[in-house]
């Protein structure tokens, strides 16, 4: 077997050792960073005619690394998303290689950052009104074994503000019931942890649930399976969403009016309608685990119901003919010609 390449063997230790230890990004994290570099070893070996094996630095040059991003645009329809973050995960690893092997990586690295980020179409954050969320919680048939794990399922999501992925991975261990409701001790992304508190409602419905399923003595289960795992995947939840959010927009068409409602829409209308309520916003960074308060900013988006209340007053305040502001407008008004 031929030895491997240099760019292999960093690339190797990139992916192996420095990613998930090192800097501490999650599996799913590791896992596009890997789907990046089969599409470039793919693209080289397709393309160009070189195997994995005898890819070399000094072949992947400006020029080389261009035409690969354009083909996974162009010719695999990848959104300008997509082939940002495949260049992102390619810059990542091209200052990791250029620290080892300065003489080996210098040719790639200075390639890889003079190519400019595309500018993506921004996309509009699905965020559920309260009654939406309402409507979502209630559907879920909990006479049946999948309607109860669905229903648990999605108000935990909701009391929580847990990310898809810190919900397939909580376990009974991970929960501490107490008189007031619960503290969940989350690992979130990057494997940096949080304790956070659900209402008591939400709780004890959890508890219950824990219960039924005979799982209480047992901390290292998870909480939540699929019909074919022990442990639920991102993609079992996003199904979940699916089905329920499809089933509301037939039975409340003047409702649910985005395209779609991913399961991060849920953590989404978590923040806007904590931020609603009068959370601080360092309050709402906490709770959703963020390391900036920028994020948090973006994410938590006030509802159209609550814009239009704010507008409501503010034009009230302002414009309505007893309001003080009209008042003094009367003392000095123009004359009728010199209205524009």
């Amino acid at each position: 077997m031929n030895e491997p390449s240099k760019f292999l063997e960093l690339l190797d230790s990139f992916i192996t050792n420095y990613m998930p230890c090192s800097v501490g990004a999650s599996p799913n994290t590791v896992t596009s960073y890997k789907y990046a570099f089969r599409l470039l070893l793919e693209f080289m070996y397709s393309k160009k005619g070189i195997p994995a094996d005898k890819i070399a630095f000094e072949q992947l040059d400006f020029d080389t690394m261009t035409e690969f991003l354009d083909w996974i645009e162009k010719g695999r329809g990848c959104s300008a998303s997509t082939k940002n973050q495949r260049l992102s995960a390619i810059i990542s690893f091209s200052e990791y290689a250029q620290n080892r092997d300065f003489d080996a990586a210098s040719v790639f690295r200075r390639g890889v950052i003079k190519i400019p980020m595309k500018k993506a179409r921004k996309k509009k954050r699905a965020v559920l009104s309260v009654q939406e969320v309402s409507i979502l919680l209630r559907l879920p048939d909990d006479s049946r074994e999948i309607g109860l794990r669905d229903k648990v399922l999605l108000s935990l999501m909701y009391a929580s503000g847990a990310r898809a992925q810190e919900t397939c991975d909580l376990t009974v261990g991970n929960i501490q019931f107490n008189m007031k409701g619960a503290i969940l001790n989350i690992k979130g992304k990057g494997g940096k942890s949080r304790r956070i508190g659900i209402p008591d409602n939400c709780a004890k419905m959890l508890q219950k649930y824990i219960s039924h399923r005979r799982l209480g003595s047992k901390p290292d289960k998870y909480i939540f399976s699929s019909q074919t795992h022990e442990q639920m995947t991102i993609s079992c939840i996003e199904g979940i969403f699916k089905k329920y959010v499809r089933q509301a927009k037939t039975e409340y068409p003047a409702l649910f009016r985005e395209d779609s409602y991913p399961p991060h829409s849920m953590r989404h209308s978590t923040a806007s309608h904590m931020l609603e309520a009068g959370v601080p916003i360092v309050v709402i960074k906490n709770f959703l685990g963020h390391a900036s308060l920028q994020t948090t900013q973006i994410y938590a988006e006030l509802s159209q119901n609550t814009v239009d209340k704010y507008l409501k007053e503010w034009n009230e305040k302002w414009f309505s003919p007893d309001s003080e502001a009209m008042k003094e407008a009367k003392k000095n008004e123009m004359p009728d010609f010199l209205n524009i």
